[in-house]
């Protein structure tokens, strides 16, 4: 009987035979779907592992150490994303033969030009293969980072820096959002986001779509419904925003917030209630991310982002570019799914505030 080699295999599948060979010793460098087509064409042709080989391939494969920077206090607010992202990460580094460090790195604090920096010291040795980043860094921080490192990004892209990014689709979830509260009669929708002191790209994304929504469905644009996306603008506190966006909903018979996030959109919540705002039935809020309401509050109507997706997808992407250093540059967006919520309705005006006529369309 004529034993069947791996070149057979790397024909048959037109791969080379060293993505064969380290498919069929399961090595972590390839993707779990790559590994999982060789070995059922292994078994198909009848091929037959050499036991003792295997059995030293294995004790030489060792998994890869990848670093995990979260770019927020892990004491911060419960209402925060990552945990999420982070169970993804950790659920695909089973199957890749990865090791997770997971470290909290205070974005405003991280100096790479330091030179007892820590992290810079345990990149220089070694430490990690590769690193992948959740939430916005600055672009001096990624930028020193990336000339030592592979990295992937999660939530965030940066302009000009060859890194692969893992993120949602804001541009289609904002604006269907836009679209579902002209769908119920709202004509006067206005935007809030927080201002933060390391900012992304995910607000000012999220704003452009919401720009895009409003003139599609020819409705009018206020630059004074518009919270802290202006930067020739002072920053509102969210104690400002709340009292100027009771004071156009009152006063300008705005009936809907669409607030960049989620948790922005449950402090709003909140903040109309103490003000004697009542949601949906005076004012409708939506968010964005789709993740659990605080106690005691309905869960916002929102857009989930599939974060366990992005992680699992960062740990594929930073394993390739491990093994493909100077291959192409990827950003990859996830799509995000409706979250009905209890948070919008049609419009009713408020007491003291005129009803207009709501045009059909």
């Amino acid at each position: 009987m004529i034993s069947v080699k791996q070149d057979s295999i790397a024909k048959k599948l037109n791969l080379s035979i060293a993505t064969v060979s380290r498919s069929l010793a399961n090595h972590p460098a390839i993707s779990a779907e790559t590994r999982t087509r060789v070995q059922r064409a292994a078994e198909e042709l009848g091929y037959k592992r050499n036991a003792a080989r295997d059995a030293g391939s294995n004790q030489k494969t060792k998994q890869i150490p990848i670093g995990v920077f979260v770019g927020i206090q892990p004491n911060s607010s419960p209402l925060a994303t990552f945990p999420l992202i982070l169970k993804g990460i950790q659920e695909r580094a089973k199957s890749e033969n990865v090791s997770i460090d997971v470290s909290f790195q205070d974005p405003t604090l991280f100096n790479p030009d330091a030179r007892a920096n820590p992290v810079m010291r345990q990149i220089r040795e070694g430490k990690w293969r590769g690193i992948i980043l959740i939430y916005p860094y600055s672009h001096k921080v990624v930028e020193a980072l990336a000339r030592k490192i592979p990295l992937v990004s999660t939530l965030e892209d940066y302009d000009n820096l060859s890194i692969d990014s893992i993120d949602t689709n804001h541009h289609t979830g904002i604006v269907a959002m836009i679209n579902r509260l002209v769908a119920l009669g709202h004509r006067k929708i206005g935007f809030v986001t927080w201002a933060y002191v390391t900012s992304g790209h995910w607000s000012t994304q999220r704003f452009a779509a919401y720009v895009t929504g409003i003139f599609a469905n020819g409705l009018e644009f206020r630059l004074d419904w518009i919270f802290n996306v202006n930067k020739s603008a002072p920053d509102l506190s969210i104690s400002e925003i709340a009292n100027e966006a009771v004071r156009k909903t009152r006063e300008d018979g705005v009936t809907a917030w669409v607030c960049a996030a989620d948790h922005q959109a449950y402090q709003l919540m909140m903040d109309f209630h103490a003000r004697g705002i009542r949601v949906p039935e005076d004012c409708s809020v939506t968010g964005f991310d789709g993740i659990e309401p605080p106690p005691s509050l309905k869960p916002v109507t929102s857009q989930r982002v599939p974060n366990e997706t992005i992680g699992s997808a960062a740990v594929t992407r930073i394993l390739n570019r491990i093994q493909h250093p100077k291959s192409h540059q990827r950003k990859i967006l996830v799509e995000t799914q409706f979250v009905e919520g209890a948070t919008i309705a049609s419009p009713r005006p408020l007491a003291g505030v005129s009803a207009e006529k709501i045009p059909t369309r």
